[in-house]
């Protein structure tokens, strides 16, 4: 497992040798045909941020990462033998999964909750963030593509997410949603791998979200526009909060996918 971060010493760095590193690519050297993205993986804040000013709590509510997806994304590569890029730090931080340029990649106030650390941002300051956070994620997937892309010419790329069981006061039916764009290879073959492997789930075919939508940026940069073979799961965070939920989704995933990457004609590049 090979982990990146900034160098201890330099004292402009936003991280510090006590801070976690930025990303972790787990599983280096698999031989299976793709790769695994977790965008929102930790709650961890950089020391010298002070929690963004939040308490405790809300460190371990849904705006700071995705709850279970860690889990998941662990699963899935250990059982494909896939490298995983897991990303080190909350989307409060900086959300990986947004261009680093947008409004919403810095968020001040999320789900009603107002984030003080994130208040009149510097430019400076927003520049660490992407400097030590959003390059060396977005860096770290690149490098496993093109590493990928060794034996595989055009490998899969499979996004790994969480989301809550219940928005607007709704409850959510979905148990995993299954997103994708125009390129419905994997999407469309995924979907019916899981209904016959569990006909009790509710799946959503892009619900709660649409891949068509924008704001996806990880998926949108690292597989779109290159025609790879994609797919985005989000998973209902009720049903992961425990070790034993990640697993056990993780696990029916794994299944599903190993199925679906058995088809060489997924593997050509999709037309633009």
């Amino acid at each position: 497992m090979r982990s990146l971060s900034n160098p201890a010493g330099n004292d402009n760095a936003l991280l510090c040798a006590e801070d976690p590193p930025a990303v972790t690519l787990r599983n280096s050297q698999g031989t299976g045909p793709g790769v695994i993205l977790c965008d929102h993986a930790s709650n961890a804040v950089p020391k010298s941020l002070n929690f963004l000013g939040l308490p405790p709590a809300a460190l371990k509510r849904h705006i700071a990462y995705d709850i279970g997806a860690q889990g998941m994304a662990e699963v899935i590569s250990d059982r494909l033998d896939m490298p995983a890029v897991i990303a080190g730090y909350s989307r409060l931080v900086i959300d990986l999964n947004r261009p680093a340029d947008d409004f919403t990649s810095v968020r001040e106030i999320y789900d009603g909750a107002v984030i003080p650390g994130n208040r009149r941002l510097s430019a400076h300051a927003l520049q660490a963030r992407i400097d030590d956070l959003f390059h060396p994620y977005h860096d770290t997937i690149q490098q496993a593509i093109v590493q990928k892309s060794k034996s595989q010419p055009h490998p899969a790329i499979i996004s790994v997410h969480s989301c809550t069981d219940v928005y607007l006061d709704q409850k959510r039916p979905w148990h995993i949603g299954v997103l994708s764009n125009r390129d419905r290879r994997m999407a469309e073959r995924v979907l019916l791998r899981l209904a016959a492997h569990r006909p009790d789930l509710t799946i959503g075919d892009n619900k709660p979200y649409s891949g068509l939508n924008p704001y996806g940026f990880t998926v949108e940069t690292h597989a779109l526009p290159q025609g790879r073979p994609n797919v985005l799961f989000e998973v209902r965070q009720d049903i992961i909060a425990s070790p034993a939920g990640q697993r056990e989704f993780g696990e029916l995933i794994a299944t599903v996918l190993d199925e679906v990457l058995g088809d060489p004609s997924l593997f050509t590049r999709y037309p633009s």
